[in-house]
């Protein structure tokens, strides 16, 4: 990691590749691309502290469902980051920055990320929250790997509900958090959980309690098609007054890029709603909704027209936390252009606009390949013939 430049208070670091690394580096991707995870774990064999091995072959124990092995693999790449950081690079200050554009620093959020989420599903959900925090404050502007859709879900699990209302109010100003579902229903949902603790006293509950309902009824209008798909999970069945009434139905209606967001949102957090407390509380706002629907409340008509001119495409960065999730609800949304190319557990839909410092070299397979196709386009089909061993050579390149 080097120093590149302090300015307004933050210090912006870059972790560097040495020439050896880079030697490594490009072995790793010729493993990858043969499609065969025992390549990388010779690799790895040879240099333990590569980092992209380590996240891909994490990867594929995972898969194997070989969580120890995988956890394990994780906290040794976040140990080979530990040995190279900066001596002036604090973590916990909030005032490090790490430019995601930067292929090498990439793997520190993805590493970060992985760890994170080994952490919740252990059943820390107080540790994931801070280092959610500390993937966010990273490159807070950017958001690469979108952990905004994610800090809600964390903070309800450790019951952090005041720290979630701080941020939601001080950002919600400069980035319009309600604009997004996970925001405008757990806000709402932190809101009520503070009105039921036994320490708030009896006027400060009622308070709690009916900001709850105003924002539950705000978020429900704004993203109606959020009920359904979210009692279906919770294994609940509507009763005929909700699953009849159009607002709720066709007419709820989203844009792919709301479909993806709303998809999210119900596959990840749908257990918190379970509650039996929660499910009446969501009954009764329900109700106050389709009331305030067939009175023909104004704000009805005005979140149809924002949900049609906002939502028209998810940027990459939403696409890339959909696919690190994992959750099938939502990948199932994925539009085209990224479900039909190859996505790289080490390096996931990287930025268009990449900052590179050095570049793989050109491969003797790749320099005959080109070659190959040349010559197939001079010669005419019916009297060209390859040998066997140059077929087999062009087959593994290909």
């Amino acid at each position: 990691m080097t120093l590149l430049e302090s300015r307004d208070g933050l210090q912006y670091f870059t972790f560097e590749h040495s020439r050896d690394y880079q030697q490594i580096q490009f072995k790793f991707l010729d493993s990858v691309e043969s499609m065969d995870p025992n390549n990388i774990v010779a690799l790895l064999q040879m240099n333990p502290y590569h980092i992209d091995s380590l996240l891909q072959l994490s990867d594929v124990c995972r898969i194997q469902e070989d969580h120890e092995m995988a956890r394990d693999l994780i906290e040794r790449a976040l140990y080979s980051f530990e040995c190279a950081f900066h001596p002036v690079c604090s973590l916990t200050s909030g005032t490090s920055r790490l430019d995601y554009l930067r292929p090498e620093n990439r793997a520190f959020y993805l590493a970060g990320y992985k760890h994170m989420m080994f952490l919740e599903r252990r059943g820390c959900p107080r540790t994931a929250l801070e280092y959610c925090r500390l993937i966010l404050s990273l490159d807070p502007d950017s958001d690469p790997l979108c952990m905004l859709l994610l800090i809600d879900f964390l903070s309800l699990r450790s019951r952090e509900y005041n720290f979630l209302l701080r941020l939601y109010q001080d950002w919600e100003v400069h980035r319009n958090l309600s604009q997004l579902p996970n925001f405008a229903f757990s806000v709402a949902l932190s809101h009520f959980h503070l009105s039921q603790e036994d320490q708030t006293e009896s006027e400060e509950r009622e308070r709690l309690k009916h900001k709850a309902d105003l924002l539950l009824q705000d978020a429900l209008i704004m993203f109606p098609g959020v009920l359904m798909p979210l009692l279906d999970l919770c294994t609940v069945q509507p009763d005929a007054a909700v699953s009849s009434h159009d607002f709720f139905g066709p007419r709820s209606q989203q844009t792919p890029a709301l479909a993806e967001l709303v998809s999210l949102y119900v596959g990840r957090t749908h257990t918190l709603w379970r509650e039996g407390g929660v499910l009446l509380w969501l009954e009764e706002c329900v109700r106050e909704v389709l009331r305030r629907v067939d009175s023909k409340d104004p704000l009805v008509e005005d979140c149809q027209n924002k949900r049609k001119q906002r939502y028209q495409s998810a940027p990459l960065n939403i696409h890339r936390h959909v696919i690190l999730s994992e959750i099938k609800e939502a990948t199932s949304t994925l539009p085209l252009e990224v479900t039909t190319q190859s996505v790289m557990g080490f390096d996931p839909l990287p930025p268009l606009d990449s900052v590179v410092s050095y570049t793989r070299p050109e491969r003797l397979i790749d320099i005959i390949w080109v070659n190959w196709r040349c010559t197939c386009e001079c010669i005419s089909r019916p009297t060209f013939k390859l040998s066997a061993s140059l077929l087999d050579i062009m087959g593994k390149s290909k």
